[in-house]
């Protein structure tokens, strides 16, 4: 079972009560929920009730409070976070210059709509977005509230800066789950399952892959074979990647491959969109993982660890294709909320200040080796890969090496192990097969060893019962 704590008494002065706008307003009685109600199993009956089983959780628990790496739930049990919220908390849970920027905000406004009355957070924002990213040319940044609606306007402004209707997605891709997002997402189930048709014009071309035997060229030559059946490519406005796919398992681009898509889109005019959604803000030991090639994108889409918790996402890009939407053809009632705005400026601070692309590089150091010696001692001919760049890892596992077989059902069983003892771990990957981290870059080096203490006795559990 998981560690049971009682939670500590709220800090004295933290939150300051809400003055009543009316004279006279009228006696509210709150009730307060029974510990019964507040069970998880209680939660869980009502969740259930309530939401549509479509949007699932990887955990039958509830969160109560969570501080850097950790996480209480509602009957007072600790969870140690390697999932980080889906790769959002890169600062931790509640980073306190992240908070404190935020409350800030929001004593002075919390919305006007930029596109009604703007302010200064939101310029602020863009600026340094303009700087953090790679590319010696001017650029612009919009600000949008989801990583979906980010790579939908990448698309938009993209078409609208070339001319072309054609997009270029790859194989194993995550991009959103709106219905154009989905079109350029290339993996079926279970976001895609039951909800098409797509948009048209959308194209798949084949990502290198170790274990289906494709390789760089390979990728290429099919990518050129798309070319000359069915992707006119002087009618391609982008060609879309992310330089480590994400829900896809945690695979970087090859370098090589990154820099001959590069080549390919100035030859054709085609503009090249990095999609940085999970893999940005220090995750991987960089600002963005594209850096790891040299390849300088047009445009790159960002979200997740940006505000360290706070919704919030937006496109960087050249300023001469930023601009060539007519004005009001991007935005959002809620794009760019100065509260997410004065976070997401806190949380790169605080990325700056406390030397964590460094860190991200010695945590991913130190997972492979850890993942190494367990899987060798653990389950050995089990652990068929360790892959990623800088923190952002996964380990593959399968049920036969030579074969390279998957096996999802052992990945399900670490997890549900690995929650019972207290640790938070997500699956991803094409066959659902492989472990990925994305704890918090700023956990102490103790919590990163129980945490992997903790895997390892999950990993033993797991192994067990499937040998039984």
């Amino acid at each position: 079972m998981a560690t049971t704590v009682k939670s500590p008494p709220a800090k004295p002065g933290t939150r300051k009560p809400r003055k009543s706008r009316a004279k006279a307003a009228p006696k509210i009685e709150v009730v307060a929920s029974t510990p019964a109600e507040q069970s998880n199993a209680a939660l869980l009956a009502r969740r259930e009730a309530a939401v549509p089983r479509g949007v699932a959780s990887a955990a039958p628990v509830f969160a109560d409070r969570a501080e850097n790496a950790e996480l209480w739930d509602v009957e007072g049990n600790r969870y140690i976070d390697f999932a980080g919220g889906i790769a959002v908390l890169n600062t931790g849970h509640r980073h306190p210059d992240v908070v404190a920027a935020a409350k800030a905000q929001e004593d002075r406004f919390t919305h006007t709509s930029f596109q009604v009355v703007p302010y200064e957070p939101y310029v602020a924002l863009a600026e340094k977005l303009n700087t953090l990213t790679p590319g010696d040319f001017a650029k612009k940044s919009l600000l949008v509230t989801t990583g979906a609606e980010a790579v939908e306007n990448a698309i938009k402004i993209a078409r609208a800066a070339t001319g072309r209707p054609g997009v270029i997605a790859f194989t194993g891709g995550y991009h959103g789950r709106t219905l154009l997002t989905l079109g350029m997402t290339g993996k079926i189930s279970p976001y895609k399952k039951d909800v098409g048709p797509f948009p048209s014009d959308i194209f798949r071309a084949p990502f290198p892959s170790v274990r289906d035997g494709i390789t760089v060229q390979d990728a290429l030559t099919g990518l050129q074979n798309l070319f000359l059946t069915d992707a006119q490519p002087d009618r391609v406005a982008a060609i879309i990647i992310e330089p480590v796919l994400g829900e896809g398992g945690y695979v970087p681009v090859p370098f090589e491959m990154m820099q001959a898509l590069r080549a390919i889109c100035d030859e054709h005019g085609i503009l090249l969109i990095a999609d940085e959604i999970q893999a940005g803000f220090a995750r991987t030991g960089t600002w963005f993982a594209v850096e790891h090639s040299g390849v300088v994108p047009d445009m790159i889409t960002v979200a997740k660890s940006m505000a360290g918790g706070y919704p919030i996402a937006g496109v960087i890009g050249r300023a001469d294709v930023m601009d060539a939407m007519e004005p009001g053809g991007l935005g959002g009632t809620y794009g760019g909320n100065p509260v997410a705005c004065a976070a997401a400026l806190a949380a790169i601070d605080a990325i700056e200040q406390e030397g964590l692309l460094a860190r991200s590089t010695a945590l991913g150091e130190t997972f492979r080796a850890r993942f190494a010696e367990i899987g060798a001692r653990v389950a050995p001919y089990r652990m068929w890969d360790i892959r990623g760049l800088g923190a952002m890892l996964a380990v593959e596992f399968v049920s036969d090496f030579e074969t390279a077989k998957p096996d999802a059902a052992l990945v399900k069983s670490i997890c549900a192990h690995a929650l019972k003892r207290g640790l938070i771990l997500l699956g991803c990957g094409m066959h659902g097969n492989a472990l990925r981290i994305m704890v918090p870059l700023t956990a102490s080096d103790e919590i990163i060893e129980e945490g992997l203490a903790i895997f390892e006795a999950a990993l033993a559990d797991a192994v067990a019962d499937h040998a039984a």
